[in-house]
């Protein structure tokens, strides 16, 4: 590049090594559509190098800056279609059984990430209910829901009824915590991510 001012060949080479970027390449259509943006601007840059140097370099920033953005757009859009990158909010939607994400989750406490962790071990409670047939699957069920359901179920009707209190109040906790961590930034200790592992524990020795 010649200065601070490239001409048209520098920019239509620089434009073309952006949009070779492999996050342009996620959908055909978008790939489609940069091909042919590619054709305008390079007949866009020829005539603005040919006019003015600095014309060329404003015009190559802009479509530059306008390229950046649409692969930011797409790498998100990529995201949040990932089922392996659920959202903090989900549930049991996660397509993960109960011990991948049981194992995620002390992995996550064991490197220092409690929020990740706990999100990840509410999600293996209520997950492993469910492969126990004791939660109705509902990937669109919020936390609190899970907890109100779980706590019916959390002990027979002629269990000891502290017993019982004692686990509805621990889900209602946990259910909390989960909400606070996704939706609140709450941060949490690595106390409160183990007795909601070892409130996973309990559900799961009673049948």
């Amino acid at each position: 590049m010649s200065g601070l001012s490239p001409d048209g060949d520098e920019g239509r080479a620089l434009l073309r090594r952006e949009l070779l970027r492999p996050e342009y390449n996620a959908e055909n259509p978008v790939l489609r559509f940069l091909e042919w943006l590619g054709r305008r601007l390079d007949a866009g840059l020829a005539a603005a190098g040919a006019a003015d140097p600095l014309v060329a370099a404003a015009v190559m920033v802009v479509l530059l800056a306008g390229a950046l953005a649409l692969a930011w757009l797409v790498a998100r859009a990529r995201s949040e279609r990932d089922p392996r990158r659920p959202g903090p909010d989900a549930i049991t939607g996660t397509g993960l059984g109960s011990g991948d994400l049981r194992a995620r989750a002390e992995a996550a406490l064991a490197a220092g990430r409690p929020e990740e962790a706990l999100l990840d071990a509410f999600r293996a409670l209520a997950v492993r209910q469910v492969e126990a047939g004791r939660l109705a699957d509902q990937p669109g069920a919020t936390a609190r829901e899970v907890a109100a359901a779980l706590a019916e179920v959390a002990e027979p009707a002629g269990g000891p009824a502290p017993g019982r209190r004692d686990r509805a109040a621990g889900l209602h906790r946990a259910a909390r915590l989960f909400d606070g961590v996704a939706y609140g930034d709450r941060r949490v200790g690595a106390d409160e991510v183990t007795a909601v592992m070892r409130l996973d524990d309990d559900l799961a020795g009673r049948r």
